[in-house]
């Protein structure tokens, strides 16, 4: 099979069926072997009894997968991955507010030009600024954690995979956002970008608030945590925890020292529980113990996780 398209969606029954005769012109057009896989993320509409709808019509060309409740565009994205069977997987809304009409150009890059990864950037938005602004930062801060020069939208919806980045990812909480960091860290290094169509919503209202883009940054931190230092938490903690601990400890002996000085100097001196240097240095000194055991803990953790040997092979012969 040459495509599978993966749409999460949730309480989008006025655009599925104009949506999926859009995909499946596009698809007849270009003689694609394809299969379209909706997953219906807990919606309180009529979606599901739509893609029922479909696929009687359609038959295997169209898959559903219904939550009974919303989980998030991750899980759903994840059990699409899962499911999905073509040689390439593509990902798109459900809003009408990508383009269809694209899909050629995200295979071929594909195909032909060897990306494993290619990511839509809505160049041109029809968004209001409260909502452009905002975006234009976190891609930036996103570019700037992950690495990825040449991406200015990370959070595009419309994206092209090779089969095994979706096979070899695991998109979990609300890290569709960084599928291309995912990819990057699993060892798929050619990710490119294309530019594409971004449509004004023709039916109903976005899902999305403001709150996303402070979980975004959140997860962001998250994910280059975890990357940097998911298998080696005492590269983390116990440097800094060891750091603390040490510039405690020679605090204390500077306050003491300087006690003993003036004792045997004949100057006025005060008890070394006086100082506010003391305190500061035993303060230091019992975070930097406890930094020190966290990391310690973490690396017993990480050694017993089942995916700590979890390498990415490429080819074996």
């Amino acid at each position: 099979m040459d495509i599978s398209v993966v749409i999460p969606l949730f309480n989008e029954e006025e655009s599925l069926p104009e949506l999926y005769a859009w995909i499946e012109r596009v698809m007849k057009a270009n003689s694609f072997s394809y299969e379209v896989i909706f997953i219906n993320d807990g919606s309180t509409d009529h979606s599901w009894e739509i893609i029922e709808k479909l696929k009687m019509e359609a038959g295997d060309a169209v898959k559903g997968i219904k939550f009974r409740r919303n989980y998030g565009k991750s899980p759903a994205l994840y059990c699409g991955f899962k499911q999905a069977q073509g040689n390439v997987i593509i990902t798109m809304d459900a809003d009408l507010q990508d383009s269809p009409d694209e899909i050629p150009g995200l295979y071929r890059m594909i195909t032909d030009e060897g990306y494993d990864l290619v990511s839509g950037w809505k160049q041109k938005r029809y968004d209001p600024l409260s909502k452009t602004i905002p975006t234009k930062v976190f891609n930036a801060t996103a570019r700037k954690v992950s690495g990825i020069k040449n991406l200015h939208d990370f959070n595009c919806g419309l994206k092209a995979y090779r089969k095994d980045v979706v096979k070899n990812i695991e998109v979990y909480g609300e890290m569709h956002r960084y599928i291309p960091y995912l990819a990057k860290n699993a060892g798929f290094k050619q990710i490119g970008e294309k530019v594409v169509q971004h449509q004004a919503r023709k039916y109903g209202t976005t899902k999305f608030g403001l709150n996303r883009f402070i979980n975004g940054y959140l997860d962001l931190i998250s994910l280059w945590f975890l990357s940097a230092f998911g298998v080696k938490p005492m590269h983390f903690f116990g440097l800094l925890g060891s750091l603390m601990f040490v510039l405690g400890f020679i605090s204390v002996v500077v306050v003491g020292v300087s006690k003993l000085y003036n004792m045997y100097s004949g100057m006025p001196y005060h008890l070394v529980t006086e100082s506010p240097y003391f305190y500061l240095s035993l303060t230091a000194m019992i975070i930097g113990t406890q930094l020190f055991l966290a990391g310690f803990l973490g690396e017993l953790i990480s050694r017993n996780a089942p995916e700590r040997n979890n390498y990415q092979i490429e080819e074996s012969i």
